[in-house]
């Protein structure tokens, strides 16, 4: 018989995995559908899905594996990650559909999040004051405007799959839709530095650094407090934390 395995779970979804089969079960119907309909457009590989019936979809297992985790160990040669960023490339080059995504943002409104939730760390003893204040400033430099590009939206490592140097998927697409494209990419190299290089090799030029690194700080300001309050460890090394501390 099959064990299930629990892949993530909280109160808003859940992900199991059953032999070759993942069943995502979303709060959010609208989730679902955003993730159905961003993966038939996507141009890049993605998981088969088997059967939608709300609240659940059913995709297949993709095959190789993932560069790692955030927090965890990285692997993968400098060409699988050159591989991955040239799959990225091609998603952000693709027609963008017509909704926005997480990545999609309005800058006053990203701004006014950021303020409020550094207050809330700050407030409540979460973080150190002149961390916060510190990464706040870092993070200025994504409040920009963008052009609007194919986004994933929670492009963690975790969710490229690859064999040997080639991407054989991209999964999880439920935040994906019109956005900004270093979003994806800042995300992509969350507490992996090391590998942005060969990541912009495989992307392509023209990428303002300080940008990504501002999407460090942002992305990780605004996970801490819900990390937490949703059973997650943003504090264990090489997590956002960390990623946060990296910047000063």
């Amino acid at each position: 018989m099959e064990e299930i395995e629990v892949v993530v779970a909280h109160s808003e979804r859940a992900t199991l995995r059953v032999g070759d089969v993942f069943l995502k079960v979303d709060a959010d119907q609208a989730r679902i559908d955003v993730e159905v309909e961003a993966m038939s457009l996507a141009p890049v590989p993605t998981p088969e899905v088997l059967w939608h019936k709300p609240p659940v979809l059913a995709i297949a297992a993709l095959p190789g594996t993932t560069l790692g985790r955030l927090g965890g160990p990285s692997t993968g040669s400098s060409a699988a990650w050159a591989a991955a960023g040239a799959a990225i490339r091609k998603l952000h080059d693709a027609p963008p559909p017509p909704w926005p995504g997480r990545a999609g943002r309005s800058v006053v409104a990203l701004a006014a999040e950021l303020d409020d939730e550094c207050a809330s760390l700050v407030t409540n003893g979460l973080l150190p004051a002149d961390l916060v204040a510190h990464n706040r400033r870092v993070a200025g430099a994504a409040l920009r405007p963008w052009t609007p590009a194919f986004t994933h939206g929670d492009l963690q490592i975790a969710h490229v799959f690859l064999d040997g140097d080639e991407v054989t998927g991209i999964i999880d697409w439920s935040e994906a839709g019109r956005g900004d494209a270093l979003y994806d990419l800042a995300t992509f190299t969350l507490g992996q530095e090391k590998h942005l290089d060969d990541v912009l090799a495989g992307y392509g030029g023209g990428i303002d650094l300080d940008v990504i690194h501002a999407w460090w700080s942002l992305r990780s300001l605004l996970a801490v407090r819900w990390l937490i309050e949703h059973g997650f460890d943003p504090f264990a090394p090489g997590c956002e934390v960390d990623v946060l501390r990296s910047r000063m």
